[in-house]
């Protein structure tokens, strides 16, 4: 028997249909079964969730199932699960997520090459917002890397000899964070980390029953408050102290003093929830803000998230609330320019830029050299009477277009920064504006391969001044239907449309929902030169490849068609089989999921002569002809005409 690669450990409790949900994943693997194992650890379920599992196991000779007395948490059957694991490395699955297909493959691929310590996988979620840290495969790098700190789950890649070098163990118990506990030490151990982001590893799906609802994290009975400062004690135990907020200390503390202080500050939750539960929140927070986090963490923050800060170490509640109840208002307008194709990719000029609740713009306001937070967004929040100086305006401020498959939840990133710059709008008012070229290329855009058949929409994230949101990319008003030329596509076709409704930039690859529209005015001509019959079709956009095989009907007839790239490449061409069994005419040709004849076939004796546009009106002498087509007499003189198919 080979040496295992991986150990895939899945705590479970109470788990029901779930497991047979998940399972389909794990045992589909393109990782040969003597390769790797499925350890299920069972905590102590009192539901079929056992008896499902053992049915598995004795289905599947690499499908072992341990069991405990329930510990209330994963930590302790992940601990278990890793002191039965074989395997060169482990994986943390949870029991109502999924892998991709090729996941345990590729990642161990991509460990052993790498000698990675970790290797962390690229996410597709229902839940969650795209991570920067996918944007790019990365062979290597170390906790100094911080954008590390946005994938803080256990669902990655760990060698078994690292986790066993270093002693790491999950926290055991009801021990909320135990994840964020046991990948800080991973990450301050490791040598070598390695990303994987060109591929979907990972699926983080959310449940029908909310019984993974991240809302239901936070909950201080279970110790939130003392493990938020373990884990805190683990970043200061492992790097150095220092005033500098670029430090690597201060940056690491960054995303905790956001995610886990911040949040019992800001919206949605301190407006979400009960008043006097958020004032005990908010209470605690700020003795663990002061007490734990040096002043260098809340320097290095965003204006607003600065301002947060502010009023939640002043133990300004009502400020902090109605800060939230205007930063909450606050949306995004995104400018889009008309799509176009241009060297096989989809391009438009793009700005995006905040608005206020009222709809105006977010600014900043100069006096005296130095820049202040819009007043507006101030009106009525105690301790900010004085206004708020904006210290450095492009602190952590970036946008980016996102594009998500509609129907496997992946998000892609394509090719190409928006720049973020101050724009003068008078009167010593400034606002942030982000700006650029999109530029999607459907040949590269999934990690760096071409998108799969599917529904593609187009998505921006914004992080200005400490805002951050998520926003449509739109056509002005409400537009619908197409929103370019489709394009022909390494064999395929890319529709560019408009969203019924919100007027949302999507591309529609291998008609997935839409059909090639029969928009076939300008082609009013027959055949294209000489060869064989081939119709040019002036609205399509082509990029020089391989032919696109298209189902077509010709009068009641099934046929496949081909969109060929014309021969000077800018256009694409209809061809449809030179031999159709169909009574000599005219017969209209129909594209998929169109109504309306995008061509007309003139055949005689079942074959092909020529193809004409909707708009072509033969000449009387050429109807003439075709009538006597079968005549060895004319063929001479047809075969002279311009664009007449070569026997």
């Amino acid at each position: 028997m080979p040496r295992l690669k991986v150990s895939v450990i899945v705590p479970v409790h109470n788990t029901g249909k779930y497991v047979d949900e998940c399972a389909p994943s794990l045992l589909g693997q393109s990782l040969p079964a003597d390769e790797y194992e499925i350890i299920y650890v069972d905590d102590g379920s009192t539901d079929d969730t056992l008896a499902r599992l053992e049915k598995l196991a004795a289905s599947h000779r690499h499908v072992h199932v341990h069991t405990q007395p329930n510990s209330g948490w994963p930590g302790a059957p992940r601990n278990l699960g890793m002191k039965h694991a074989e395997g060169e490395y482990v994986q943390f699955v949870d029991h109502d997520d999924m892998l991709g297909p090729e996941a345990l493959e590729r990642l161990y691929e991509h460990a052993t090459r790498n000698r990675a310590d970790v290797v962390i996988g690229k996410m597709s979620s229902t839940m969650v917002r795209p991570r920067r840290l996918f944007r790019h495969t990365l062979d290597s790098c170390t906790i100094e890397n911080d954008e590390l700190m946005q994938s803080m789950s256990p669902h990655k890649m760990f060698r078994r000899a690292f986790v066993e070098q270093h002693g790491l163990r999950f926290p055991e118990g009801p021990w909320i964070m135990e994840d964020l506990a046991f990948v800080t030490a991973a990450y301050l151990k490791a040598e070598r980390i390695s990303v994987l982001a060109d591929y979907p590893c990972y699926y983080w799906m959310k449940r029908d029953d909310g019984g993974n609802n991240t809302r239901h994290r936070f909950n201080p009975r279970h110790g939130f408050w003392p493990n938020l400062r373990t884990v805190i004690g683990q970043v200061k135990d492992g790097t150095d102290p220092s005033d500098d907020i670029d430090a690597l200390q201060n940056r690491l503390l960054h995303r905790l003093y956001h995610v886990e202080i911040l949040s019992r500050a800001r919206e949605p939750e301190i407006l979400r929830e009960d008043p006097d539960e958020q004032r005990r929140r908010f209470t605690t927070a700020r003795e663990v803000a002061l007490e734990e986090f040096p002043p260098a963490v809340r320097r290095g923050l965003p204006a607003v998230s600065g301002l947060r800060a502010e009023l939640l170490e002043r133990d300004s509640f009502e400020g902090a609330f109605a800060f939230a109840e205007h930063v909450g208002g606050v949306t995004v307008r995104s400018t889009l320019g008309t799509p176009r194709w241009q060297d096989g990719c989809l391009v438009a000029d793009i700005a995006l830029e905040l608005l206020r609740g009222d709809g105006e713009p977010l600014v900043l306001t100069e006096r005296d050299g130095t820049w202040w937070l819009d007043p507006e967004l101030l009106t009525g929040v105690p301790g900010a009477e004085d206004g708020w100086e904006v210290r450095d305006p492009f602190r952590a401020a970036y946008a980016e277009v996102v594009v998500k498959d509609r129907d496997r939840e992946d998000w892609w990133y394509p090719e190409g920064d928006l720049e973020v710059r101050l724009q003068p709008v008078g009167e010593g008012r400034s606002l942030l504006r982000a700006s650029g070229r999109l530029r999607l290329d459907p040949r590269r855009l999934a990690g760096g391969q071409r998108l799969g058949r599917g529904v593609y929409d187009v998505w921006a994230f914004v992080n200005l001044l400490g805002i951050d949101r998520m926003v449509r990319l739109t056509g002005q008003g409400v537009p619908s239907g197409p929103a370019a030329s489709p394009a022909l596509v390494d064999g395929g076709l890319c529709l560019p449309y408009w969203t019924t409704g919100r007027g949302q930039l999507a591309l529609d690859m291998d008609q997935r929902l839409r059909g090639l529209g029969p928009d076939t005015a300008e082609s009013a001509a027959a055949n294209t030169g000489r060869g064989e019959p081939a119709l040019p079709l002036p609205y399509i956009a082509a990029v020089p490849g391989a032919p696109a095989r298209v189902k077509v009907t010709v009068s009641a007839l099934k046929a496949t068609a081909e969109v060929i790239p014309s021969p000077d490449g800018t256009t694409a061409l209809l061809r449809l089989p030179a031999r159709l069994k169909l009574p000599a005419g005219r017969h209209p040709v129909t594209l998929p999921k169109a109504t309306a004849p995008v061509a007309y076939a003139v055949v005689r004796g079942g074959t092909l002569l020529r193809l004409e546009g909707p708009a072509y009106e033969a000449g009387a002498g050429r109807r003439i002809l075709d009538t006597v087509a079968d005549n060895p007499q004319v063929r001479r003189v047809r075969r002279r005409l311009p664009g007449s198919r070569q026997r």
